[in-house]
């Protein structure tokens, strides 16, 4: 029997066992399916969490809709199975599989896994040991899929070093077609699986750990980063494309309730604020914006492919898309008798009109979110993000003047040189903005407080800082609590046990590989779900491996430090992030790039035409 049946066949007998079977079956209106014998090129695209989160993806959505354009491919989906499910697959000896044919992943040729952050890290290995695929690349066969990844959280690849093929290090919607053509070269070649893996380090973006080597004094700290093969590149240089692909125009409707129902289109790729903390900001340079025309296209085509009643125009920073108006006005005029609700997310406080906001289509959402990250006018300057506290003020006026109960503001606590008088102006501003909405509605205004731990990321000004401690972080936390108890605020917080170990992760070196493996072994699943994550599973992989998480997370790094990334280029200048950091320490803040050009490394490294006011053009 072939092995896509047999998986059938054992489904039809378990899913009624599970709590969402809906999450398994497939066949969702406009999923795209080929005739598997007739097909050169088979790839697997797997969101490693459950089919709810990982559906609605608007990166895979691009690829899914890009690859089976071409007539010589076919891609098809894996998501993470959810641990009823997972329990049975193994009982019953089913292996991972696509949710198109059911075939098992391990008989596609390429395994394209989606990392956008890193607490999925064990549940891609949990996904390869569900597929019998072997974890480590250099014990995998000729036979074996080739297994890449991309996503924010490969630009610092290396905690996944053992366990990736290759690495796709920035926009990867031109580099899929490289791979895959490469790949279908390779297979007619019949030479060794590492002459594919030579092959792809041609193309820009692609990195290949396994050319690479890595050595570390007798502090612990890396004393060199080199190649161990000719012709391959160090650094290893991000690929962006010029001008944002087609947007997808038939998206899969889900079998059951998604986190997004909805249609996304990306208006804009990119941002110009340069707020020192955002590694989005940093890796996603420069702007690329999509016209109003195109938009609008889309837009039209996509409602008609899947009848959704929701639109979401995302960006990084909607209110700095050069078009708005007119964007808005078209969409008003396009959709305004087609009872669609358009959502805007991401606009700065700084430009926002809540009359935009009016003159969208559909129906009134119940709350505002803003994100001004901190409260005081000196900690803004730091971390570059100058928003007025009046600016603030009377934003929340118009907003509950506007008879909109509930505004939704997120903060960060923990930033390089943060003081008391930092966290007493959170306090402060929240009440004020309360009595701002209780003046305007009474006590129907609301106020929701999303209070995250700052992380310093790779790519940013603030890699070289630390992670403040666990205790000081606490104290923090019970300060804004107890001054923060009134009718009206709601408080939630981020575990700081999973900021210490998201800390690590995303700025850890190769040795954290092996604590990934052993925490997998030990049962870490689901590490961003607050009822599943265990951190004492993770304490003893890092005691295992004689790793001490601190040497990661609380460690200020030197300037001339190796750092575990460097050897990934993002475009951007390492000598820009230096004195951002600098200018940071002074509470100096630099203006929107569109404003002035600081030759931060795009133009020079892409010769890419930056939007500023005196060069508007791209190329």
């Amino acid at each position: 029997m072939d092995s896509n049946l047999e998986i059938k066949n054992k489904l039809s007998k378990i899913l009624p066992r599970v709590q969402k079977p809906g999450r398994y079956v497939g066949g969702e209106y406009n999923q795209v399916s080929k005739e598997w014998e007739k097909i050169n090129t088979r790839v697997a695209l797997v969101f490693p969490d459950i089919y709810e989160i990982g559906l609605p993806n608007l990166g895979l959505a691009i690829l899914y809709e890009m690859i089976n354009d071409r007539v010589d491919s076919l891609a098809e989906r894996a998501y993470c199975p959810w641990l009823d499910m997972e329990k049975l697959m193994r009982e019953n000896n089913i292996p991972a599989f696509s949710l198109e044919s059911k075939h098992p992943l391990i008989d596609f040729d390429i395994v394209g896994i989606s990392l956008p952050y890193e607490t999925l890290y064990t549940n891609a290995l949990n996904i390869l040991d569900l597929a019998h695929i072997p974890f480590l690349s250099i014990e995998r066969k000729l036979s074996d899929p080739l297994i890449i990844a991309g996503g924010n959280a490969t630009f610092n690849p290396e905690p996944m070093y053992q366990f990736i093929d290759a690495f796709v290090i920035g926009d990867g919607e031109e580099i899929i077609h490289s791979i895959i053509d490469i790949y279908q070269q390779w297979k007619i070649s019949r030479l060794s699986r590492i002459s594919l893996l030579e092959s792809l380090t041609t193309i820009e973006g692609v990195y290949v750990p396994l050319f690479y080597d890595v050595q570390y004094d007798e502090n612990k700290y890396i004393a060199s980063f080199s190649s161990n093969k000719n012709n391959v590149p160090n650094p290893i240089k991000r690929h962006i494309v010029t001008s944002l692909p087609p947007s997808p125009e038939k998206f899969l409707v889900p079998n059951i309730d998604t986190t997004h129902n909805r249609i996304a289109i990306e208006i804009m790729r990119g941002c110009t604020q340069g707020c020192r903390f955002c590694q989005a900001g940093m890796i996603n340079r420069p702007i690329r914006e999509r016209s109003v025309e195109e938009i609008i296209k889309s837009l039209k085509v996509s409602l008609i492919n899947t009848g959704f009643e929701e639109i979401s125009l995302l960006s990084l920073s909607s209110s700095d898309y050069t078009q708005l108006n007119k964007l808005i006005n078209s969409i008003s005029k396009e959709f305004c008798e087609k009872n669609v609700t358009i959502s805007l997310p991401s606009l700065r406080i700084d430009t926002f009109s809540v009359g935009i906001m009016d003159s969208l289509v559909g129906k009134r959402h119940g709350s505002f979110t803003f994100a001004p990250e901190a409260a005081s006018n000196q900690l803004r300057n730091r971390i570059n993000k100058p928003i007025s506290t009046e600016n603030l003020h009377s934003v929340a006026r118009e907003v509950f003047n506007h008879k909109w109960s509930t505004i939704k503001l997120y903060f960060m606590i923990g930033f390089p040189d943060e003081t008391i008088e930092d966290i007493e102006a959170i306090c402060k501003l929240c009440k004020e903005v309360l009595s701002i909405g209780k003046s305007e509605m009474g006590h129907r205004a609301n106020l929701n407080i999303s209070i995250n731990t700052f992380i310093p990321k790779p790519h940013t000004p603030f890699q070289w800082a630390a992670l403040e401690s666990q205790i000081v972080i606490g104290e923090k936390q019970k300060y804004i609590r107890d001054h923060l108890h009134e009718r009206g605020i709601k408080l939630n917080w981020s575990d700081n046990e999973s900021a210490l170990l998201e800390a690590c992760l995303s700025r850890g070196d190769r040795r954290l590989s092996n604590v990934i493996y052993d925490a997998w072994k030990c049962g870490a699943r689901f590490d961003a779900w607050h009822d599943q994550f265990n951190f004492k599973v993770w304490q003893q992989a890092f005691s295992q491996n004689n790793i001490e998480p601190s040497f990661f997370a609380f460690r200020q790094r030197n300037m001339d430090e190796i750092l575990p990334w460097d050897h990934i280029n993002i475009g951007v200048f390492k000598k820009t992030l230096i004195e951002e950091y600098q200018l940071s320490q002074k509470g100096i803040i630099r203006n929107d790039c569109r404003e002035q050009c600081y030759s931060c490394g795009i133009q020079q490294n892409y010769h890419f035409k930056c939007m500023t006011k005196n060069n508007p053009s791209r190329e």
